[in-house]
């Protein structure tokens, strides 16, 4: 069923991609309580993402080096033209300038 899953864990990737984000916010709107429906669940148990310290924000939400290769994998995948998130050292560059 997980692999069914895959686009819906993908949208969820390319959200969390730019940055970490607040537990709260992930739960506020990723949770779901349909049986069927394991984005968040799926995507910590694949190791895509992991809750992490922040400094002072608290806990937050974070792709894993594991996530980045999957949604790296499918942009690799997507049509041309279609462009996702930025990478982790597309953003890092971005705050550099």
């Amino acid at each position: 069923m997980s692999a069914n899953l895959d686009p819906l864990i993908l949208d969820f990737l390319e959200w969390l991609a730019p940055k970490p984000r607040p537990y709260a916010e992930v739960m506020d709107a990723w949770r779901t309580s349909c049986p069927r429906l394991t984005v968040w669940e799926d995507s910590l148990d694949r190791g895509f993402v992991a809750r992490v310290s922040a400094n002072g924000a608290g806990r937050v939400i974070a792709l894993t080096d594991v996530g980045r290769d999957f949604l790296a994998s499918y942009r690799r995948m997507a049509p041309s033209g279609l462009r996702g998130a930025p990478s982790r050292e597309e953003v890092l560059e971005d705050e550099r300038r």
